[in-house]
């Protein structure tokens, strides 16, 4: 509960600050610049971490292992790290260049440090989340995101007010024509305050490389690799492909991409709720994986995601109308395909649920294999709609994607691991849900948008789903509060 509330209060706080405040400073083209280069963070950010959190987390749960791996994965990443940054500093203008930022090769050079250092950050974080430390946790990824937003503030409003006001000796640090470029700063001012809180915990480094162990640990992670980086692909390309396959001009093209990213951002309110349930069930499903029940446990965990999921479907495109005002005005026109990027992260939750038995049972290499047609799926189907369906086809290649990869692993979780979901119910809550959507857009047009009414008929509609999902679940629920107390 803490791990959820703690890293959506503090993503929340990011989208509900940030996110209003750069959609209304920045142009659509200027904020199309800004998450093309974070779509390029994220891909990095998957070659520096090679998935070692989630390496750490399966071979540091073994006994008597946890000291040993910290270590051994700790000195691994350091390396590496020191090594991608020199390899990339080095080639950072020719990299510009074909990223089309060549007069801007700092960009590049901003990201690469911030990558680094979130890099160094991931094992320390992980082995909070395997000592159940959510408190530390929460306080370190709360004081990121303070920081970043502190200094995007300082720059974009306070230097340019103090100049105005004589302060003549900011101009040193603050230029007015590249504005871009301080967001970038303060997210690496941010990188760099939970560096420095995180650097105690490598106080418990030994110092002490097992190479054998190192070597399972990179048969284990290598696969993962290739599942992270087709998740980035996934969730991101869009973003270049859009670039590059919409029909207009280049500013055109990246004003949809800002267009796109900011509707993105609130269906990113279902990803945050995925992330935070990911942040407290992967250390869980390792830690409890010899129990006796422990197939049954995860049935109902991922019965339990399907519930709360398809309620948060609802309570953001329900209330669109209200969600909307976080972006500004020149925003709104991506809104219809928020509902579309909701439930295909809908189906991204699911798809985590049903991928655990790869891990549990050391067979990430069929993970691979169907992120990495998932990955195909989204290539192809964005390069052959962008160009006549525009924006919307990565909204729905998104959920062609999600949807395939969540049966996919299902379907083979059956025959190497299987457990038990009640299938029948998962997909109930989403049907239901699904069609309480569609019967609000009905009263919506009967009703011709007009707002309080709008809001009135939603209201009772989710109120409905809420009751006949009781009717449905009422023993489940009577039981729950009878062993609580």
């Amino acid at each position: 509960m803490i791990y959820g509330v703690s890293s959506i209060l503090s993503r929340l706080l990011n989208y509900v600050v940030l996110t209003p405040y750069l959609t209304r400073v920045f142009l659509e083209e200027e904020y199309g610049v800004v998450s093309e280069m974070y779509a390029y963070a994220a891909i990095l950010m998957v070659f520096f971490t090679y998935r070692m959190e989630t390496t750490f987390f399966r071979f540091a749960s073994e006994k008597d292992q946890l000291s040993k791996t910290f270590s051994t994965t700790s000195i691994s990443l350091l390396v590496s790290t020191t090594f991608f940054v020199g390899t990339l500093m080095f080639f950072a203008q020719p990299l510009s260049n074909f990223l089309g930022y060549s007069d801007h090769t700092e960009y590049l050079q901003w990201f690469i440090v911030i990558i680094a250092l979130d890099a160094l950050a991931a094992i320390p974080f992980a082995r909070l989340r395997l000592d159940n430390r959510p408190i530390k946790f929460a306080v370190v990824k709360t004081v990121n995101i303070l920081v970043n937003i502190f200094f995007i503030f300082f720059f974009l409003e306070i230097c340019p007010l103090l100049i105005e006001n004589g302060w003549e000796s900011l101009r040193s640090i603050y230029n007015s024509e590249n504005r871009i470029v301080y967001v970038f700063i303060a997210n690496f001012l941010g990188s760099l305050s939970v560096m420095l809180i995180l650097l105690p915990e490598y106080r418990k480094l030994k110092f002490s490389f097992d190479a054998d162990l190192w070597k399972k640990m990179m048969r284990y992670a290598m696969p993962l690799v290739v599942v992270g980086l087709a998740g980035v692909i996934n969730q991101l390309i869009n973003l270049p492909l859009l670039k590059h396959y919409l029909p207009g001009t280049d500013a055109e093209n990246l004003a949809d991409i800002g267009i796109y990213s900011a509707a993105f951002k609130l269906a990113i309110l279902m990803s945050l709720f995925i992330q935070a349930f990911n942040y407290a069930a992967e250390p869980f499903f390792f830690r409890n994986a010899d129990r006796g029940d422990a197939k049954q446990v995860y049935a109902q965990v991922g019965q339990a995601f399907a519930l709360v999921g398809s309620i948060v479907f609802l309570g953001i495109t329900l209330y669109l109308d209200v969600v909307k005002h976080f972006l500004g005005e020149d925003f709104h026109g991506g809104l219809h395909v928020v509902p579309i990027l909701t439930m295909a992260f809908l189906f991204l939750g699911l798809y985590y649920n049903f991928s655990i038995w790869y891990k549990l049972s050391d067979r990430t290499i069929i993970g691979a294999y169907i992120s990495v047609i998932g990955a195909v799926i989204t290539i192809v189907l964005n390069i052959l709609m962008i160009p006549k369906f525009g924006f919307e086809a990565s909204a729905w290649t998104a959920l062609a994607c999600y949807s395939f990869m969540a049966l996919a692993s299902y379907l083979v979780g059956r025959k190497y691991y299987p457990i038990p979901y009640p299938m029948g119910k998962m997909f109930l809550y989403i049907g239901l849900a699904a069609g309480i959507y569609f019967l609000s857009t009905m009263f919506r047009n009967l009703l011709d948008d007009q707002f309080w009414l709008v809001a009135l008929v939603n209201t009772l509609l989710l109120g409905g789903y809420a009751l006949l999902i009781y009717i449905l679940e009422r023993k489940a629920i009577h039981a729950m509060f009878v062993k609580s107390k």
